[in-house]
């Protein structure tokens, strides 16, 4: 299907800012089932823009402003074709070895209580592929999902805690799970067709199958993403695939106004 996105967010700050340096993880890369038709990266104020890649194959741009900055607004806009994949990843950058998403970080360090949990729901079956759709349909049917928001910075064990969660908690708590069944795992951040009005990117994961690869599985929706998502980036964890990362050098507070529209285009499968 052909899928358009516009997705901008907004800085706006209570005292002028000397310099802005930012990491942008907003650009989807082709693989075999997502070809990236167009897509552009801009911003409203007198900046410089370098593009590169980043050490887990993400594409990034880099934005550089001087002050004084008030405020600083990151348009992006594209439209992407995709298929369905059934889950299975074809095509996409890999510099680094499947065992590194073993790598436990602050964010996803496993609460006892988690990992009992990806013990029990995994039980029972030695395949591994099976253990892993049960432990993301255990995973949907436990937590009540709210509308995506900016990063809050919450932690798999703070987030297996509550009982409502946004993308970003539950991708990062399979994440955080799946490493626990000795499966390497990571976090993706990216676009998803929904009805409801979304303020952050949709978040999902992947987990390495031996013989078969990297394969997508979105808690959300209890089963693996389909045509209706756009990939852009994957991380040890939500922080490694931020969207917006960065540091500014100025006083005062920081506010962020993100307005994110993701729509299907014409009758294109």
């Amino acid at each position: 299907m052909r899928i358009a996105v516009e997705h901008r967010s907004i800085y706006r700050f209570t005292q002028p800012q000397a310099r802005i340096v930012q990491m942008l993880r907003l650009t989807p890369g082709d693989t075999q089932h997502q070809t990236v038709v167009s897509w552009m990266v801009g911003v409203d104020c007198d900046a410089r823009l370098r593009d590169a890649v980043d050490g887990y194959g993400n594409a990034v741009t880099m934005l550089y402003a001087e002050g004084p900055i008030e405020a600083i607004e990151i348009a992006v806009t594209g439209e992407v074709l995709t298929s369905d994949n059934v889950g299975v990843l074809r095509g996409t950058a890999e510099p680094l070895p499947p065992a590194l998403f073993l790598r436990t970080t602050p964010r996803t360090a496993p609460s006892p209580e988690l990992a009992a949990f990806a013990a029990e729901v995994a039980g029972g079956t030695a395949d591994p592929i099976e253990r892993l759709h049960r432990l993301n349909q255990a995973l949907h049917a436990r937590f009540h999902c709210v509308p995506d928001v900016p990063d809050t910075g919450l932690t798999a064990q703070q987030a297996f805690a509550g009982k409502a969660t946004a993308s970003r908690d539950v991708a990062q708590m399979f994440v955080s799970a799946a490493r626990t069944l000795d499966a390497p795992a990571r976090y993706v951040s990216g676009y998803r067709l929904d009805d409801r009005a979304q303020c952050a990117p949709h978040a999902w994961c992947e987990a390495w199958i031996d013989g078969l690869g990297w394969v997508a599985f979105d808690p959300v929706a209890g089963m693996s993403p389909d045509g209706g998502y756009v990939r852009v980036a994957v991380g040890l964890d939500s922080e490694g695939a931020a969207a917006v990362a960065g540091h500014r050098i100025g006083h005062g507070e920081e506010q962020l106004a993100v307005d994110l529209h993701v729509d299907r285009l014409g009758n294109e499968e």
